[in-house]
């Protein structure tokens, strides 16, 4: 079935992710994909660390913004029935190229997640690493989430700390005071880059996923390893800035019954 039509924000990000997918993402896909142990976040928090996951085994699992679907491949390798949404071809093909070589079949849409051509509550969980949660507008992607996950089911999603965000220059990494102001936050267009990010507090979080009938049930604020190394591509926050303080979070919530 054709893409259904997407913002001029959306339309935006697609194009930095087509050219991300060749200089980045497309060339260490496979590396990803073979990956046991499931991480989250640029200094690779392990899982069996964090607890953020609900048993997936046997579970239908959509994830919104899924790049390269390598989330999904770790959570197929664990008994899961994913499905990945993403609105860059570049990206789906690298996956549908993926799921060849290491023989994971699970379907692929390509679709803005503020917009998913997928039935209501066909979904017990929802979940996005640096996917949707950070590229598509809270209201309408956390309503998409909503709408598709069963009663009961649940949402997980990773996204910059709004403490990173909040002392973080125009240019370069994090520093150690704030730069920008907390109230008022929400899309950001980064000088000298084209595509388009939402970052809102908790506050703000707490209040959209309420009005969309989630309740939190968990928020893990990551910490960097102690062995964790600058990410060589991805320069937000330095390692020994997120060793002291949170640079992701992650965000657990239940779809009321």
């Amino acid at each position: 079935m054709p893409a259904p039509e997407i913002s001029a924000d959306a339309a935006r990000n697609r194009e930095v992710w087509t050219q991300e997918n060749a200089d980045y993402t497309g060339p260490r896909a496979r590396d990803a994909w073979a990956q046991e142990e499931i991480r989250w976040g640029v200094f690779q928090v392990p899982e069996s660390e964090v607890g953020a996951l609900p048993d997936v085994v046997g579970k239908d699992i959509v994830e919104l913004g899924c790049g390269t679907a390598y989330f999904c491949a770790w959570l197929a390798k664990r008994g899961a029935r994913p499905v990945g949404v993403d609105v860059t071809p570049a990206q789906l093909e690298t996956a549908r190229r993926c799921q060849q070589e290491f023989g994971l079949e699970f379907p692929l849409v390509e679709a803005s997640a503020e917009d998913v051509p997928l039935p209501d509550e066909s979904f017990d969980l929802a979940l996005s690493e640096f996917g949707a949660s950070i590229w598509c507008e809270p209201e309408r992607w956390i309503a998409e989430a909503a709408r598709l996950l069963r009663p009961g089911g649940e949402l997980v999603f990773l996204c910059n700390s709004t403490l990173a965000i909040l002392c973080a220059p125009d240019e370069g990494p994090a520093e150690q005071r704030l730069l920008r102001a907390q109230f008022g936050m929400y899309r950001f267009e980064w000088p000298g880059e084209e595509g388009i990010n939402f970052y809102i507090p908790h506050g703000q979080w707490i209040r959209v996923l309420g009005e969309n009938g989630l309740d939190v049930v968990a928020l893990h604020e990551l910490q960097a390893p102690a062995d964790a190394k600058d990410h060589p591509h991805y320069d937000l926050v330095a390692a020994e800035w997120a060793r002291k303080w949170p640079a992701e979070d992650i965000w657990h919530a239940r779809k009321r019954a």
